[in-house]
Formats: C-alpha cells, sequence, structure tokens
C-alpha cells in the first residue's frame, strides 16, 4: 500500500478512490482496499456502488451520503475513501490515488448476458424468445453478420461495440435453445470449450513448441492441422458453405486455390471469363481478379455502392 495516501495534494487532502463493480458480490474488496478504508477518517460512495456502500454500513463502517466533490470541500482534516466505478474512478482521479476494491475481470458481461437469456427462455419469460428455433433464428445470424460488416466499414466504435453485441447475442441465443434440445444436448459452456480446443490445436506455435516465425507458416500449420482434423475433406474447395452470397464464395473458392499453388489456373480463367460475352462470367472475372489482387470483392462492391448511394441522396435532396 503507497504512503501517498498521507500525503496532501495540491488541490487538498489525499482521496483514495476505492473501485467497486456492481455487478460483484456486494462488500467483498480487496485486502489493500480494506486497509484504506478502515484507516480512512471519511467514506463515501457513489450512487453507482451503493449495494457495496451498504455491504460495508452493515460491517461498522460509516458511509457519508455526499457527493465527492462535496467531501473534498468540507473536509478540514484527515483522508477520504470514496467508493466509486472504475469508470468513475478514471472520470474524477486527477491525480488522487485509484485503488482496485471489487473489479470484475473480463467476461463478468458474457456471464450477464447468458443470465438474461436464460431468464427470457424460461417460463414467465419472453413468449417470443421461448418460441424461436435454430431454423427461425438462422437468417437473424446473417442479418447481424452483414450490419456488423457495415459497422467496421463506418468506422463508428460505437455502432461497431452495439453490433458485435448483437452478434453474440446470436451465440448465446442458439446456445440456449441447444440446451433445452432432448437429444445431443449442449450449451454455452460447451461452445466455449470447443473453441478454445480448437485455438489451442492449431496455434501449436503458441501453446506448444512448433516454431512458426512469419504468417505465411502459421497458415500453412493451420491449414495442415485443419486437414487432419477434417480426412473426408479430399478437395480443395470441400467445406466452403453452400449458402455463401456470390460474391463471397468466389473470394472463398480463390483463396483456397491460390494456397493450393494454382493462382496460375486462377488467373487464366479470369482472363477465358473475362473475354466472354454473357454477364455472369465478366461478373465471376472481375471478382476473381479482385480477389486474386488482395482485395475483398464484396467489402470493395458495397463501399462503391455506399458512395453511388451517396451521391443519389444527395442529389435528391438539391
Amino acid at each position: 500500500m503507497s504512503d501517498d495516501f498521507l500525503t496532501p495534494r495540491a488541490h487538498g487532502l489525499p482521496v483514495a478512490l476505492v473501485t467497486c463493480d456492481p455487478q460483484l458480490t456486494p462488500g467483498q474488496l480487496t485486502r489493500e482496499a480494506w486497509e484504506i478504508i478502515e484507516r480512512a477518517d471519511l467514506v463515501g460512495a457513489s450512487p453507482a456502488v451503493q449495494a457495496h456502500a451498504d455491504a460495508l454500513a452493515a460491517q461498522g463502517v460509516p458511509i457519508a451520503p455526499d457527493a465527492l466533490e462535496t467531501l473534498r470541500l468540507r473536509r478540514f482534516a484527515g483522508d477520504l475513501a470514496f467508493l466509486c466505478t472504475p469508470a468513475e474512478a478514471r472520470a474524477h482521479s486527477g491525480g488522487d490515488m485509484v485503488i482496485v476494491g471489487a473489479e470484475a475481470g473480463p467476461g463478468t458481461g458474457v456471464l450477464e448476458l447468458v443470465e438474461v437469456m436464460d431468464r427470457l427462455r424460461s417460463p414467465g419469460g419472453c413468449p417470443w424468445d421461448a418460441e424461436q428455433t435454430h431454423e427461425s433464428l438462422a437468417p437473424y445470424a446473417i442479418e447481424e453478420a452483414y450490419e456488423l460488416a457495415d459497422a467496421i466499414a463506418s468506422g463508428d466504435r460505437d455502432e461497431l461495440a452495439d453490433e458485435l453485441g448483437d452478434v453474440l447475442l446470436q451465440v448465446v441465443f442458439h446456445a440456449r435453445v441447444a440446451a433445452e434440445a432432448p437429444t445431443d444436448p449442449f450449451d454455452i459452456d460447451d461452445v466455449a470449450a470447443r473453441i478454445v480446443a480448437k485455438l489451442r490445436r492449431r496455434h501449436p506455435h503458441v501453446f506448444a513448441d512448433v516454431h512458426a516465425p512469419s504468417a505465411a507458416h502459421v497458415q500453412a500449420n493451420w491449414d495442415a492441422i485443419k486437414a487432419a482434423e477434417k480426412p473426408e475433406r479430399t478437395g480443395v474447395l470441400d467445406g466452403i458453405p453452400s449458402g455463401l452470397p456470390p460474391l463471397e464464395r468466389t473470394a472463398k473458392v480463390a483463396s483456397r486455390l491460390v494456397r493450393a499453388g494454382r493462382e496460375a489456373e486462377v488467373r487464366a480463367a479470369a482472363e477465358r471469363l473475362a473475354a466472354a460475352a454473357d454477364p455472369g462470367s465478366q461478373l465471376l472475372a472481375t471478382a476473381l481478379t479482385c480477389a486474386l489482387d488482395g482485395h475483398d470483392p464484396a467489402a470493395a462492391l458495397r463501399a462503391t455502392l455506399r458512395e453511388l448511394e451517396a451521391g443519389f441522396a444527395q442529389g435528391a435532396s438539391e
């Protein structure tokens, strides 16, 4: 514990901001936080962590009801400890000492989402959510993936966070539906365990002693491991989802063939298609060439289409 807590500051007497996550069990603080609180002459709390303040009060710690700035002004002597959220501590620290009191680790919000979905699917929850199946939810997963792509292209960070949440909801929703299946059920922990195991298997350069000094080595290892895991896929194009839209499927086909050492064949095919008269061949030739040159044909077309739409919209408003 730092002695800075006992050292006066230029803006007044010292303040220790004790961070408490509202989602955690009230009153369960770190030892350092308890030492600060026990040594403080005055303890206050933000309304956002009232449950923690109530738990401390129940254990005999007097809690001043005033806001932080009010407490700063009213003190004539002594040390102040103030309970607040991590975000509030970042906003108000201004040189104050920040102590982690009860801070959730990564993933706490995901657990809360699982609890919310359990409530929605349980008796007394939401009738619409309760009726959904994997089949009825499938279109929403596709739609949310496209909305996420739009958010990434827009560069709007708030929109990106919202759309990532919508995609995460699809995973949690499907896992909850799967947990109710009468045969072969699985839940969100099974889903997470599978992807964790896959990532560990396919990153032996991180989790084992395989040497992979470049991204190309990593990709080669990934392909070899994946082939061993799925021996039924004997063709270079096996396993490409049949439901992929045409541009996305074109990019995936080109990528697979290039990784198989057949780029020259793909470029020759694109040249032949470009010389054809039908629009399908010409579209495919353009998409293949775009993918071979390192661009995402679907993303490129979406960006250009957005510009066209914006131009027409501006013209209509003038």
